[in-house]
């Protein structure tokens, strides 16, 4: 019995259409796939999903669309015990759905609770290929109330980001998850529109700055704009000394474009 056969039919037609959007043309699978490796390639970078996966499916799912087979064990983190999209997946890829804890490929379609990402398989050190991946949604992948500094394989130099919609916690649970490298967890952060930005576990993550959502002022000299973009809510240009021009960082850095 099929996981269509088992929902009244109403709820299998609804299903079934879920289920022929979840089932990627081989075009769309290698592009998922290729998005997947910059993103973990290129800790911290923003790169995209294929423009028309997006759509009906959660983009966090896509991941897992592309890459799950028969022997990939697979879990999808759903609100409320629901199983609609694993059954989706399932039919989808052919992939057995397993616990949090054995799954390979992992995607939620929920916010994650924080306590969960050390849950998942990390493989080992002789085994590191054993260690889950994770693609969790998030609101944006900039303008988020904490920065996080980010070094390691892949990032030049450092690299800083603040993502909007992750967990409480999530720093410590992840640096928990990745404490045993090279075994440990990979994860992928995708917003809504297909944009998504890789964690691998080879990366250092550091928390910079947090205070300001909890209204305190953080005062930072910066020469990247990038970093000015992604961090600042006021921006002041100095120059000899004096107050050049000051206002919002858009409209500031524009005017110095």
């Amino acid at each position: 019995m099929t996981a269509l056969e088992m929902v009244p039919a109403a709820d299998a037609a609804g299903t079934a259409e879920l289920v022929a959007a979840a089932k990627l043309r081989p075009a769309q699978a290698q592009g998922v796939f290729r998005a997947v490796l910059d993103a973990l390639a290129r800790p911290g970078t923003v790169t995209r999903f294929p423009p028309d996966v997006i759509g009906v499916v959660p983009s966090a799912l896509l991941p897992v669309l592309a890459l799950a087979d028969l022997g990939t064990g697979v879990h999808v983190l759903e609100e409320n015990g629901s199983r609609r999209w694993s059954d989706v997946v399932r039919v989808a890829t052919n992939a057995p759905a397993v616990p949090l804890e054995k799954a390979r490929l992992a995607a939620a379609v929920r916010p994650v609770a924080a306590e969960e990402i050390p849950r998942l398989a990390r493989g080992t050190a002789d085994a590191p290929e054993d260690g889950a991946v994770l693609c969790l949604p998030v609101t944006a992948l900039e303008g988020g109330p904490s920065a996080w500094r980010l070094s390691g394989p892949g990032v030049p130099g450092e690299r800083d980001i603040a993502p909007q919609g992750v967990p409480e916690g999530f720093v410590a649970a992840r640096a928990e998850a990745v404490g045993g490298f090279p075994a440990g967890v990979d994860l992928l952060l995708a917003t809504p529109d297909g944009r998504v930005m890789g964690l691998p576990r080879s990366t250092t993550v550091t928390i910079v700055a947090s205070l300001a959502g909890q209204g305190v002022a953080v005062l930072a000299v910066f020469h990247d704009m990038d970093a000015i973009r992604r961090l600042a809510s006021r921006v002041v240009f100095v120059g000899d000394g004096r107050i050049a021009r000051q206002g919002a960082p858009d409209q500031m850095l524009e005017a110095a474009a």
